[in-house]
């Protein structure tokens, strides 16, 4: 008799042969010559998983090395879709079921912390236009008894030019936008997107102040420094957070563990890296004081900053975090980045930076009888968020009285996440 075990990547280990098979997929939807595979386990997909991520249109958040930290941490049970015609794989959807509230949701895999989802597709499918109902119905068929709706964040349907293959779903408008500096040939040139003239006058006067002090590095982690740099990161944002009464959506042992879990797969193609961290460290008077931290994550020419936070303790009037950006951005463009991706969440120091503003949506697949239900709810809860964030007094005293009622946990989806 032959038992079964799972190994930190899901793939099923045949323990009494010593041999590795990869799980059988549920059995195939076939729809409009569409064939649908569902996948409880990442590994058996990843040869065809890498190939597929390779795309600059797809978003390093559905790369098998970011999803990898996420589904060993939180070990959500999956529902990978993969949709193939003619035998060759056309996209694929990396999902896990989340329960909550009696409803089983299929989402993106780490999709709460997510800046840009986008799905994984080939450049044929992409070609070919958008899905079909058919399609989409055979996607819902492939997911039944396994989740009652999918719900996929944060797809922008129009991305660096072209169009989601997704933007047929049923979709209701995120409540926030991401924000986007592009680069264009020369620095001087990406910079008069944004006023160049204050930006070279701002980053002049923030030097002078730090080297009045003593002098300032721009630190790139090594990767010896970059956990201790991480842990920095949440202690700074947890004093931010508490300061500004809101909650702490990094708290959480689970995500703190998948985060340093995605510092040891950094890619080693080029200049990619799955999560890498930077800093400023002062020189001088307050030797070794690091008061601004980023992380930054790069696939082909796009790079996103996940988070970012400052401690303003000493030197505040240095503004050390727009001046991390600055170096940040000024050492991009030397390296060939094509774009510098804020991430979603409306704030100031954004606005300043980025002439892209781009919409994202949220896409709904109802699949059970409850499915359709929350559907309904799911559309009716993003658009009362809409409208809350457009009270900016109403909405600080909804964060705050989360903050004061231990939700902290909860997703996400509003500008606390930078």
């Amino acid at each position: 008799m032959q038992t079964q075990e799972q190994d930190i990547a899901g793939t099923a280990v045949a323990s009494a042969t010593g041999r590795r098979d990869a799980p059988a997929p549920t059995p195939p939807v076939l729809r409009d010559d569409l064939r649908i595979d569902v996948f409880d386990s990442m590994a058996p997909l990843e040869a065809e998983w890498r190939a597929l991520e390779q795309d600059n249109l797809t978003s390093l958040h559905q790369s098998y090395d970011w999803c990898v930290p996420w589904v060993e941490t939180f070990r959500h049970p999956l529902a990978i879709i993969r949709g193939s015609l003619s035998g060759r794989t056309a996209f694929i959807l990396p999902l896990e079921i989340i329960r909550g509230r009696g409803v089983r949701r299929a989402e993106f895999i780490g999709a709460r912390h997510s800046n840009i989802n986008t799905g994984l597709f080939s450049a044929e499918f992409r070609t070919s236009g958008e899905l079909t109902a058919v399609q989409v119905a055979a996607i819902a068929a492939a997911l039944r008894g396994k989740a009652d709706i999918a719900i996929l964040r944060n797809v922008p349907l129009g991305w660096r030019g072209g169009r989601s293959p997704l933007a047929s779903l049923s979709a209701v408008e995120n409540q926030n936008r991401a924000f986007q500096l592009p680069f264009l040939d020369s620095f001087e040139l990406s910079l008069k997107q944004v006023n160049a003239k204050r930006r070279r006058k701002k980053f002049k006067h923030q030097s002078r102040i730090l080297d009045a002090k003593g002098g300032y590095e721009y630190v790139i982690a090594a990767p010896d420094q970059q956990d201790t740099l991480l842990d920095l990161f949440f202690h700074q944002k947890a004093v931010r957070f508490k300061e500004a009464g809101l909650p702490d959506v990094f708290a959480d042992d689970p995500t703190q563990a998948a985060l340093h879990r995605l510092l040891r797969r950094r890619a080693n193609d080029g200049f990619d890296a799955t999560l890498q961290m930077h800093a400023l460290r002062l020189k001088g008077e307050h030797e070794g004081h690091i008061p601004a931290v980023a992380a930054l994550s790069r696939k082909g020419d796009h790079v996103i900053c996940q988070f970012a936070s400052i401690d303003e303790s000493l030197v505040a009037e240095a503004s050390p975090g727009e001046l991390l950006f600055w170096l940040m951005i000024e050492r991009l463009h030397r390296e060939g980045a094509a774009i510098f991706d804020f991430g979603i969440g409306d704030q100031t120091y954004k606005r300043s930076w980025c002439p892209v503003e781009t919409t994202q949506h949220d896409l709904l697949i109802p699949v059970s009888t409850a499915g359709h239900a929350a559907a309904v709810i799911q559309r009716s809860i993003t658009r009362a968020k809409t409208a809350i964030k457009g009270y900016p007094q109403l909405y600080t005293f909804i964060q705050r009285l989360r903050a004061l009622q231990g939700t902290g946990s909860a997703p996400a989806d509003d500008n606390e996440k930078d």
